[in-house]
């Protein structure tokens, strides 16, 4: 067979396109496992990023719901209950403050300057712990954004690995017998960035959200603190 005939049979034998099931099939065990936990850690991310959306969005229509009845409303008690503190970042926040002034209060105000400084710590601890509630689960997209491409590639390296190997087994180095797996090497690679670029994106965009959030929760906060001060200054 000449080497015109052994070309033109390889274009009719090979794919009109690029078919990724295929090429997950025809790949080595080691490196379907590697593409097989690429994809679940994908799936995880991107329900990461539907779930905290969603939760975001809830949070913040909640606390701007409390924060306006709060500014509307002398009755703290009905406002502080325990159904609103358990929806409510601001409502958490809000009771964190008046519960410390509540405590103040029975004890005897001796000191107003260190009630104030308590009541504003009180409420500092709780806008952290919402924080730090929200970005809980933030951590795995930039651990995914940071890992997966080396995941990837370790598919890939593994896959020419191979490649090489079937080189020195059937001593023909032609582009027929390498080509099959370096494309599938290489998909690995493709998987690993799907992964990690969806994840980057989100943890950064989503850490700006929280720190926006937690920004207006602390403007809030020191509002209280004012109101309480004056609340203090007039008994």
């Amino acid at each position: 067979m000449t080497t015109l005939s052994l070309l033109a049979a390889t274009s009719i034998s090979a794919p009109a396109r690029l078919d990724p099931m295929q090429l997950f099939l025809d790949a080595d065990f080691v490196v379907q496992a590697v593409i097989i936990g690429l994809l679940l850690a994908s799936i995880w991310v991107w329900t990461i990023i539907v779930g905290f959306t969603l939760r975001l969005a809830g949070l913040k229509r909640k606390s701007a719901h409390f924060e306006d009845d709060f500014w509307n409303n002398d009755n703290l008690d009905a406002l502080l209950d325990a159904r609103r503190r358990k929806e409510s970042p601001s409502a958490r926040v809000a009771y964190a403050g008046v519960a410390e002034y509540r405590r103040t209060q029975k004890s005897g105000l001796k000191d107003r300057e260190g009630a104030r400084e308590r009541i504003a710590l009180a409420m500092q601890g709780q806008v952290a712990e919402e924080a730090d509630g929200l970005a809980a689960r933030l951590g795995f997209l930039a651990t995914t954004g940071a890992v997966a491409p080396f995941v990837g590639l370790f598919g890939t390296v593994w896959g020419i690995m191979n490649s090489f190997f079937s080189i020195g087994q059937q001593q023909n180095s032609s582009l027929a017998v390498v080509a099959p797996g370096i494309s599938e090497a290489l998909f690995a690679t493709a998987i690993g960035l799907f992964a990690a670029i969806p994840a980057v994106i989100a943890y950064n965009r989503f850490s700006g959200k929280v720190g926006l959030f937690e920004a207006g929760l602390q403007r809030f906060a020191d509002r209280v603190g004012s109101e309480i001060s004056r609340e203090m200054e007039s008994i």
